[in-house]
């Protein structure tokens, strides 16, 4: 049960041991809650360590984000997964929660202390731009390396209005964009396989 899921998607890549795993986690933990995980998790999995590649640290990413739960948590655990099964799993998870619970258990007893001082919220806004900026860097990264095709660009463009301009709800909006991407995809698979 400790093996990879799926020994096609890895490669010829050695064989990641669960202290590295945890290590790895760990600082992810340690540097990314509050936003921008995503990118962190890019640089230390794909750029540093090399355990995936790019188009399948996509396709993770993007099995995360649509599953229930917090985005973070759902990468770990696929990750872990992906590359040494339930264990993995485990260790990954539990190596992105132990730092982020340490440090807002200890951020929440100092903002108790100073949240009546202006500059505490100064900080506090530096510190979502800083989210934010990662988040946009992962951003760019994926649409630099993802296969530019019309239709599913197109599709990515209509969410980010519907959902980011005009505020509509992400869960129907998602939930109609779905079934039709599939649709796409399948039309676009056959009509590669067809000429």
């Amino acid at each position: 049960m400790d093996k990879p899921v799926d020994n096609k998607t890895i490669g010829s890549e050695p064989e990641v041991s669960l202290g590295a795993l945890l290590t790895s986690f760990l600082r992810l933990g340690a540097s990314s809650f509050g936003g921008g995980m995503a990118g962190w998790t890019h640089r230390e999995i794909v750029e540093r360590r090399k355990w995936l590649d790019d188009d399948n640290f996509i396709k993770t990413l993007t099995i995360a984000q649509i599953l229930p739960g917090a985005n973070p948590m759902n990468l770990a655990v696929y990750i872990g997964l992906k590359l040494r099964g339930w264990t993995g799993a485990v260790v990954a998870l539990f190596g992105m929660l132990l730092p982020a619970f340490t440090v807002i258990l200890l951020m929440s007893m100092v903002y108790e202390q100073l949240s009546a001082y202006p500059q505490t919220h100064t900080v506090l806004r530096g510190l979502a731009c800083v989210g934010l900026a990662s988040s946009v860097t992962m951003g760019i990264k994926t649409s630099r390396r993802v296969r530019q095709q019309l239709v599913p660009s197109l599709i990515a463009i209509a969410v980010f209005v519907v959902v980011g301009v005009l505020r509509w709800p992400l869960i129907p909006v998602v939930a109609g964009a779905i079934p039709f991407s599939i649709v796409c995809a399948f039309l676009i698979k056959q009509e590669k396989k067809n000429g």
